[in-house]
């Protein structure tokens, strides 16, 4: 059993190999900076823009050795006790000696804030490493959290990083324009020595499993399972070993921006919520999931919710012609929850009201919210205060129905411009109608927002492909597409098995499978599958066929020479149809020409007339022997190129990107229908919402508000997700979001929650 003495000592030598593997990493982690800004410079920027990167990109050059060396000496500073003095970014010296005493200028504060961003950043990388680290190091120096000043906190080695920046000669802007490779790179750094000291933790049989019953919430739906809120279904070495695997997808992941901010990332945000809450009142966890809300409280919500809807019965933010300002309505539900908390009968159940209303503080500040919705979520907050009492896995998981509407919600709303900020009256009304529709049934709970947020994802459907005017004709092209590339696919499959065992040229195959297949399907989308045109291109097909085949008889030679210019000229028409250009045209025709009188040679066997009979039997009842849609995959194997379906209307995205991993084809698989991105393409830098998705998601089509449609292959969309082309507009929920903001007023003041 390890002695007190002996856990201590094991934890300042953890310190110590956390601080050494910083000191290695700091001239390769300034090198790879060093690195991002030359790239950078070498992208196309406007005239102005590329200069201040060239700038700074040679001033970094002169300033890395200087650089190097501070960052170094701050961190041998920490050698001793683990512990650096950064109250401001002036005063960075070992704890114990006295920092200098000035005045805080405007230089300070700047710096300030671009220490907090890079402390976030590495947070948003790291913050699975760094949990598991935090809590092996309490467990073995007995204590709740990390001193203040502890090198092992994020903050301290960002606050490092930017002050010996400064006093290496390098400016402020100099920083911010090259902030994204600063984040990447030192996010990446801080994780890398985050996972190295646990993995050396757990060799020395420190905590080799994680314990997060603390922070398990189990619902009575979840049939006794349970739900982590730390962030980690898999706990100690397998949980380790799990993120090991994925770590560099992680980091590719994160380039693109947004997805780190995903799913681990929210929960590990609600898992630092439930800690505080938790270190509050020891009794949230335990009690709040047996106990359902008093009954005082129940009648104080009901009495709180008609209250609200009384104050905004207009839902437009005006009552009487009086606009309902937001500070007005923060004023308002600031009144209700001190009335809430006054018919509260417990710790917990005040806590809880306090939690819910910090979270809508911050939704209903949203600057991107438009008003008159606004107003609609202002009326969710009572319905979510009486699930969040009494389902307190709304605390623990972002997979709660209530947050995952709410989310959902402020996806659709939050990308419109801010100056205007105007919604389609269909959505606003859509909105309208599922608060009005949680408020009604005050007792559903989960069941009621599982049902809206069911609706409401259907109505998103409906809403782009028939309502939106932006979107309703680049949806109309975008099934268009879908239809005749499945039906171009299903097309090549048939006349593979048909053809598999009938002796044609193989120039003919290719021309069938590669160019014909697809003009088949083109008639059938624009004209029908049984319609006369599409029956013509099926003749074609025979035609062409037994024009291929072998011809031993003279009568069969003259017979071929005297269909072949019917039989050219249909083919022209065929592919003119399908958006081929004429050089295409006259490369398919000399190859089919060759392969024609390739025929007249050949010495196979001919086709025999049954055969030929059953084939055309066959194309004729194509439809019929279709394979289902839904088996039918539009990859890049079958199609490789859908740029003859652009348009003025419709910009088919067929370059660009960087090899996507498989984590982020996954991404691109689930990114949902009317959430907002910023693409780059084609020289043009535009948010655009992504308003459909094909049959297993094989096609996504963006719009922009100008009405035009960006068409994406999976493989396509990925690959720019993976180069950060393309990036979510919200680079987190809506309420994670809250709950981020939540937390940082619950740091300040923890006592609220008890108050």
């Amino acid at each position: 059993m390890a002695t007190t003495a002996d856990s201590l000592a094991l934890a300042a030598q953890a310190r110590r190999s956390y601080v050494e593997r910083l000191l290695s990493g700091v001239p390769g982690v300034v090198h790879a900076v060093e690195d991002g800004s030359r790239l950078l410079a070498t992208q196309s920027a406007e005239h102005g823009l590329q200069y201040k990167r060239r700038d700074v990109a040679a001033d970094l050059r002169k300033a890395a050795p200087t650089w190097i060396n501070g960052i170094v000496a701050a961190l041998r500073g920490a050698l001793g006790n683990g512990m650096v003095a950064v109250s401001r970014p002036g005063d960075l010296t070992p704890l114990g000696r006295a920092p200098s005493m000035t005045l805080v200028d405007d230089d300070t504060i700047e710096v300030e804030i671009l220490s907090s961003r890079l402390a976030l950043a590495m947070m948003d990388r790291a913050s699975w490493e760094f949990t598991d680290l935090r809590s092996r190091m309490s467990s073995l120096e007995q204590r709740d959290e990390l001193d203040t000043h502890d090198v092992l906190r994020p903050h301290v080695l960002a606050r490092i990083v930017t002050t010996t920046w400064r006093s290496s000669s390098m400016s402020q802007d100099a920083w911010r324009t090259l902030q994204t490779v600063l984040h990447e790179e030192f996010a990446h750094f801080a994780e890398e020595a985050y996972h190295e000291t646990n993995r050396w933790l757990i060799q020395q049989r420190v905590l080799p499993e994680i314990d997060l019953r603390p922070f398990i919430r189990r619902t009575r739906a979840s049939g006794g399972g349970a739900v982590v809120s730390g962030g980690a279904a898999l706990t100690g070495a397998n949980s380790v070993f799990a993120r090991s695997n994925v770590g560099e997808e992680t980091r590719m992941m994160t380039r693109a921006g947004g997805f780190a901010r995903g799913s681990d990332h929210a929960e590990a945000v609600l898992g630092r919520l439930n800690r505080l809450i938790g270190r509050q009142l020891p009794d949230f966890a335990g009690t709040a999931p047996m106990q359902p809300a008093s009954a005082e409280l129940k009648s104080a919500i009901a009495e709180a919710q008609q209250g609200i809807q009384r104050r905004l019965s207009a839902g437009s933010g005006q009552v009487g012609g009086e606009v309902v300002s937001t500070p007005a309505l923060m004023e308002e539900l600031h009144q209700r929850k001190q009335a809430l908390k006054s018919a509260a009968t417990s710790p917990v159940e005040r806590a809880t009201i306090e939690i819910v209303a910090l979270l809508f503080q911050s939704i209903l500040t949203e600057e991107r919210i438009p008003a008159a919705v606004r107003v609609w979520f202002a009326r969710l907050q009572m319905p979510v205060l009486r699930v969040a009492v009494s389902e307190p896995d709304f605390f623990a998981t972002v997979e709660h129905p209530a947050r995952r509407l709410i989310d959902r919600m402020g996806a659709c709303v939050m990308g419109f411009d801010t100056t205007s900020r105007v919604v389609g009256d269909t959505l606003e009304k859509e909105i309208k109608r599922v608060v009005q529709v949680v408020e009604a049934y005050p007792d559903t709970g989960r069941r009621v927002f599982q049902t809206v947020l069911t609706e409401f994802e259907k109505f998103l459907e409906h809403y782009f492909k028939n309502e939106n005017e932006a979107s309703r004709r680049g949806v109309s092209l975008a099934q268009q597409v879908e239809l005749r590339e499945t039906l171009a696919i299903q097309y090549t499959i048939e006349l593979r098995k048909m053809l598999n065992e009938v002796p044609v040229q193989e120039g003919v195959r290719e021309f069938l499978f590669h160019v014909w297949a697809d003009v088949m399907a083109m008639t059938s989308v624009k004209y029908g599958v049984h319609s006369a045109e599409t029956k013509t291109m099926k003749r074609v097909a025979a035609d062409l066929i037994w024009s291929a085949s072998a011809k031993v008889s003279r009568e069969e030679r003259a017979e071929v020479i005297r269909r072949l210019p019917p039989l050219l000229k249909t083919l022209r028409e065929g592919m003119d149809h399908a958006g081929l250009s004429a050089e295409k045209q006259d490369e398919h025709i000399q190859r089919l020409n060759n392969s024609l009188a390739a025929a007249f040679t050949a010495k196979t066997a001919a086709i025999p007339r049954e055969r030929l009979e059953e084939l055309m039997v066959k194309l004729e009842t194509l439809e019929e022997l279709l394979p289902d849609a839904e088996d039918v995959e539009i990859d890049e194997s079958l199609v490789l190129d859908l740029s003859g379906h652009e348009s003025s209307e419709l910009e088919v995205v067929g370059e660009g990107g960087s090899m996507p991993t498989p984590a982020m084809l996954t991404w691109a698989r689930e990114l949902q229908v009317g959430g907002w991105y910023m693409l780059d393409y084609r020289g043009r830098n535009e948010v655009v919402q992504l308003a459909w998705q094909g049959m297993r998601r094989q096609l996504t089509l963006f719009v922009s508000p100008h009405s035009r449609g960006i068409l994406f292959q999976q493989h396509r969309l990925a690959a720019f997700l993976q180069a950060g082309l393309l990036v979510p507009a919200q680079d987190e929920s809506l309420t994670v979001r809250a709950t981020r903001s939540a937390l940082a007023k619950l740091d300040v003041d923890p006592s609220r929650l008890l108050n």
